[in-house]
């Protein structure tokens, strides 16, 4: 048996146009970004916009609110021959709104019980304006929860090789907050206390949006999943716990392993020190989340390889992200000095060890990317469980101790050697085997049928 093998101008276009997608939303985000910033602290206080802030972050520090779904969705819709007639695609759409629809409902409780308790200033400390504070805090993880059932389909427009379209869509966020605030300003709206809510209905029409594009491209689906939510009985779902609960215990630990840098920072090293990490963190913050987009639309090629019987090998893809990573992080660092200087009017200086730790990092964050996204069957899932729960006191104790001895780039070294050990060299050991297995299997396969043809 012979499996066509899919055209890698097709793969690279896939990836390029995701990438590309992701650059042009930034740069639009990034230069209405700064001037909402500016009208937010002009017109409604230094206080306003540290707790804008800190309340947009939420999202950040709930990453495994939708309990690792998507690894489901994603590789259901990538794995079918014909996803718009497919049972077993609808069974898992339905699956993913009833999972999704308690979780939302559980984030909403809990919204609920910390107001009524009075818990938000402990929790979020000084950053909490005095007056309406809390009522903001419960609005945002009421609308973060209601939305969270809608992100199916984002996942959906992934898993169909859309991702570029689920890429631009974000493109709406910044314009949206950019209206609203200057709608406030303009008609002097007194919302200084609730601007952070905006930025959460900004991300719902993000939802939205692909939502309705992913019920067009995969009609009746979507429309006939929903409408079998409510019976439970007579419509069963799938088993989802497969493959949800890896990528779950992934979600939850890759943020306290390597978001951690700040906080660490904040105890050991100097305010200095913070500054010039969060300046770095931002601007290389550029280059990862591109990488990521563009990462992202490797997965459903894999998946569909899987589905197809057919052997994708990640190899090539890798060395392709690792060489990319290098050479964008390296330009960054060459303009590092320039936009550090501009940003911070020369306040803020980046050293050398932290710009070539950065470099470092964003070349193996590069190289990760195409394992993982081969990596994303049930065995590979739970392969990276192990590793990535090791990473966590690797990543936090090497970055403990490197701070006091360079500084600011001490996180980044920390999270580079971890990210190294943790993920980069186990998952190359797992798809070089996997691979040579799977190539194996299939020769075998095809060479069954000439062997009893020769019996006979």
């Amino acid at each position: 048996m012979v499996h066509a093998r899919p055209r890698r101008g097709g793969t690279f276009s896939l990836v390029g146009s995701a990438a590309v997608a992701k650059v042009a939303v930034m740069a639009v985000a990034g230069i209405l970004g700064i001037i909402t910033s500016r009208m937010i602290i002009q017109n409604f206080g230094v206080d306003a916009y540290a707790q804008y802030g800190l309340l947009s972050s939420f999202p950040t520090l709930l990453p495994f609110a939708d309990l690792g779904i998507a690894a489901v969705v994603i590789n259901a819709v990538a794995g079918s021959a014909a996803p718009k007639t497919d049972d077993y695609v609808r069974r898992t759409i339905v699956t993913a709104f009833r999972i999704l629809i308690v979780s939302g409902g559980i984030m909403v409780t809990i919204g609920a019980v910390i107001t009524i308790a009075g818990w938000w200033p402990v929790l979020l400390g000084k950053g909490l304006m005095p007056n309406g504070g809390d009522v903001a805090a419960f609005l945002c993880i009421a609308v973060f929860g209601l939305v969270i059932p809608l992100t199916v389909g984002q996942r959906i427009l992934v898993g169909l090789k859309k991702t570029t379209t689920q890429v631009a869509s974000q493109a709406v966020v910044a314009p949206f907050m950019f209206l609203v605030v200057g709608a406030f300003v303009v008609l002097m709206v007194p919302a200084g206390t609730y601007l952070a809510v905006v930025s959460y209905i900004a991300n719902a029409l993000v939802s939205v949006i692909c939502l309705i594009v992913a019920a067009r491209a995969l009609k009746p689906q979507v429309g006939a999943a929903l409408r079998e939510i409510p019976h439970v009985k007579s419509y069963r779902g799938v088993s989802a716990l497969g493959l949800a609960w890896p990528m779950l215990v992934q979600m939850v630990a890759l943020p306290i392993a390597m978001q951690t840098g700040r906080l660490l920072l904040s105890h050991l090293g100097t305010v200095e020190q913070l500054a010039e990490y969060n300046l770095a963190s931002q601007l290389f913050g550029i280059v990862l989340q591109t990488i990521a987009a563009a990462g992202l639309a490797l997965w459903p090629i894999y998946a569909a390889a899987r589905s197809a019987n057919r052997v994708e090998s990640p190899a090539v893809a890798t060395l392709w992200f690792l060489a990319g990573g290098l050479v964008m992080g390296g330009a960054l660092a060459v303009l590092s000095p320039y936009l550090a200087q501009f940003v911070s009017g020369g306040r803020i200086q980046l050293g050398g060890w932290l710009l070539l730790a950065f470099v470092v990092f964003v070349g193996l964050q590069a190289a990760k990317y195409p394992i993982g996204m081969y990596m994303t069957d049930k065995r590979g899932l739970v392969f990276q469980v192990v590793p990535v729960l090791i990473m966590i006191p690797l990543n936090i104790g090497l970055s403990w101790w490197l701070i006091g001895i360079i500084g600011a780039a001490g996180p980044v070294v920390g999270s580079s050697v971890a990210v190294a050990l943790c993920q980069v060299v186990p998952n190359l050991w797992y798809v070089s085997r996997d691979v040579a297995a799977r190539r194996q299997l299939l020769k075998d396969v095809e060479q069954s049928p000439e062997r009893e043809s020769q019996n006979v």
